[in-house]
């Protein structure tokens, strides 16, 4: 069977980037309007700091991601389960928003009590978001890969065995800490990586 040619491949890579787009859309809108309630409601929603580090963490992945896709450029032969593969990957950061914000809080004494009660489903997600970012990256190549030096697969692993505590334990502090020390690593990790002196 021939190869495709090079302008049937932009083609297809245009149209898979523009689905992956409404997915994560999905996922920035839910996090924007879920943010946007405790403007519109401040005396109603009391705010849970770790709720809200993991919300903007979550906002944040979804534009670096968005970003980071553009090296599937890379990718010279499509298949249909590298396709999913990606959008399965975007349908993390669309599923992790949407248990951030829920559509309703009734049954719960507010944010801090629904994100403990929730923790197991969006740690889990986070793991598995963890491990899809790996195979993501690798499949842009061994050389994109070693890149980005041990750096990043100790970042995986750490924040793996993180996600593994705070999925079992309720302390206040270890959430506060793991939510703020990730947030400050992930935006120095994104600075540094597209930081054009960088070797």
């Amino acid at each position: 069977m021939r190869a495709p040619s090079p302008e049937l491949t932009h083609d297809l890579y245009l149209h898979i980037r523009v689905i992956i787009s409404i997915v994560l859309g999905i996922a920035i809108t839910r996090v924007l309007a879920g943010l946007a309630r405790f403007v519109q409601h401040p005396g109603k929603l009391k705010v849970y700091p770790v709720h809200i580090l993991w919300a903007l963490i979550v906002l944040i992945a979804s534009i670096h991601f968005w970003w980071w896709e553009f090296g599937l450029t890379a990718v010279t032969t499509w298949r249909f389960e590298l396709f999913l593969f990606v959008l399965f990957y975007a349908f993390l950061f669309a599923l992790m928003a949407n248990i951030l914000f829920p559509d309703e809080l009734e049954e719960y004494e507010g944010y801090q009590d629904y994100f403990q009660s929730r923790r197991g489903w969006f740690f889990g997600l986070l793991i598995v978001s963890m491990l899809t970012d790996w195979f993501d990256t690798a499949i842009k190549g061994h050389d994109y890969l070693a890149s980005f030096g041990l750096e990043y697969p100790a970042r995986i692993i750490v924040t793996i065995a993180l996600a593994l505590v705070a999925m079992r334990t309720r302390n206040a502090r270890f959430h506060l800490f793991f939510a703020l020390l990730y947030l400050i690593y992930y935006v120095s990790w994104i600075i540094r990586v597209y930081d054009p002196g960088r070797g």
